[in-house]
């Protein structure tokens, strides 16, 4: 697959791509994540998804992510959320932030992005001591005989070198990656929801993916969607679809003691 840039498509990013539920903010207070005053840092933020929930929360955010057009966005939807993030450009592997800085560091939909081992180096570093870390996904559901399914054989069709078909919206190496970098005190969660999308929502998702706009020039974007218009239009004629996602989360301590 060629480089994947989303802020090639950052506009249908904001526009399309169903955020985190809240309900996975209060799955987190379960863990002492995201209480009013904590100092957090959502690595990879893109549109500020993640980060827009912790501050609605009353949480201090900082946003990071490598693509300016994303951050421009995330403005924007916190403009309409009410809601304030510091917005940062900068790599989860080298953030220039200072040192333990934060009481938590986020990760949403971005970890397979990152050079693992860096990134969980460089969260310990900003984390205070007894800080925790959370890595959380909101993956769509390639159940057999559904929309999704189609949707991720038609990308292959368009993109055969796109790599992330057949997810399970299950993430058990990056318990390894927070294992190795001294993390401890890991555990996780899951659970799913169905997600209604209508048919041009569900194809400017698609579009914001990293199989179609994020990777393939333009004329190949055009096809592609001409495609899973007529895909959608002949066997999943039902508008608005319910997608499946997953919500998954693995939560885990900086050794150490809070101050």
């Amino acid at each position: 697959m060629s480089t994947v840039d989303f802020g090639r498509t950052a506009a249908d990013y904001a526009r399309h791509r169903a955020g985190f539920p809240p309900s996975l903010l209060d799955r987190l207070a379960g863990f002492g994540i995201g209480t009013p005053g904590q100092a957090v840092l959502d690595l990879g933020t893109g549109t500020g998804s993640l980060a827009r929930l912790f501050a609605l929360r009353g949480a201090a955010v900082t946003g990071l992510d490598p693509a300016a057009p994303l951050l421009e966005q995330a403005r924007l939807l916190d403009r309409a959320a009410g809601v304030e993030v510091t917005y940062v450009v900068g790599a989860a592997e080298r953030t220039g932030l200072p040192d333990a800085a934060f009481d938590v560091v986020s990760a949403g939909q971005c970890w397979h992005w990152f050079r693992a081992a860096e990134a969980a180096a460089e969260a310990g570093r900003l984390l205070r001591p007894g800080g925790r870390i959370v890595i959380a996904h909101f993956d769509w559901l390639p159940l057999p005989g559904s929309v999704v399914e189609a949707t991720e054989r038609l990308i292959l069709a368009h993109n055969p070198a796109w790599s992330l078909a057949g997810g399970t919206g299950l993430h058990p190496r990056w318990l390894t990656d927070l294992r190795t970098a001294g993390f401890t005190g890991v555990e996780t969660f899951s659970y799913d929801v169905d997600v209604p999308y209508t048919h041009e929502d569900w194809a400017g998702r698609i579009r914001a993916s990293a199989g179609v706009a994020a990777s393939l020039p333009p004329a190949g974007v055009e096809r592609f969607s001409a495609a899973l218009r007529q895909t959608l239009t002949d066997d999943f004629p039902t508008d608005p679809l319910l997608i499946p996602h997953r919500v998954w989360a693995v939560v885990a301590h900086r050794e150490g003691r809070a101050a």
